[in-house]
């Protein structure tokens, strides 16, 4: 789904990973894509979907339905190989 939302944007979706609590995404975006509105597209769609398809991630409404925060983080690599990000992605998977 994100690869899906990535390509409507035009947008290069480089690598992915995660954890129980957060993912990571390495991409690769032009200029006229504002950074925000795709954040934002990447959770609203994710979580739509994962709730249809887990119900049980749906919380009470007093809990508030919301399946990521409203917060993100963005870095931007410059000219940092893509074959060490890559691993860094990678790695996520693992317990630091």
């Amino acid at each position: 789904m994100f690869r899906k939302v990535c390509e409507d944007f035009e947008v290069e979706l480089i690598e992915f990973n995660g954890e129980s609590d957060h993912v990571h995404l390495l991409v690769n975006y032009p200029p006229k894509v504002q950074l925000s509105r795709l954040v934002n597209s990447l959770k609203g769609v994710s979580s739509r979907k994962l709730k249809l398809y887990h119900p049980e991630l749906i919380k009470p409404a007093y809990l508030k339905n919301a399946l990521w925060s409203p917060s993100y983080f963005a870095g931007s690599v410059g000219g940092a190989p893509l074959s060490v990000l890559k691993q860094y992605i990678e790695q996520q998977k693992t317990p630091h």
